[in-house]
């Protein structure tokens, strides 16, 4: 799905890693949420409450999420474990989208 239809945007932008990392919150009629992001170069470690899918969008990065080592490339996705941490280092610009699963 390129589009999303009927959402509401946070305006106030979600900024880590002293900028390195953003993104922008949608919010869907049913409530259900996802962010749309952009990570620059660089390895960032995550920690989540909810379970998230991590579709990546544009470029490539290697996921480290508990003994697995993850290679995900654009049009893929990995999913992240609620109560969990996960690093992800990106050597190029990585454009994302967030679900998190209720």
């Amino acid at each position: 799905m390129d589009t999303f239809e009927n959402v509401s945007v946070v305006k106030k932008a979600n900024v880590y890693f002293e900028g390195k990392v953003t993104s922008r919150t949608l919010v869907f009629a049913d409530g259900s949420k996802k962010t749309l992001g952009v990570m620059l170069p660089g390895t960032y470690t995550f920690n989540t409450q909810a379970a998230e899918v991590m579709e990546i969008l544009a470029g490539n990065c290697e996921v480290h999420l508990g003994k697995n080592t993850l290679h995900v490339r654009a049009g893929e996705s990995f999913d992240v474990p609620a109560l969990s941490t996960f690093e992800i280092t990106c050597p190029e610009v990585v454009d994302y989208c967030c679900s998190f699963v209720e």
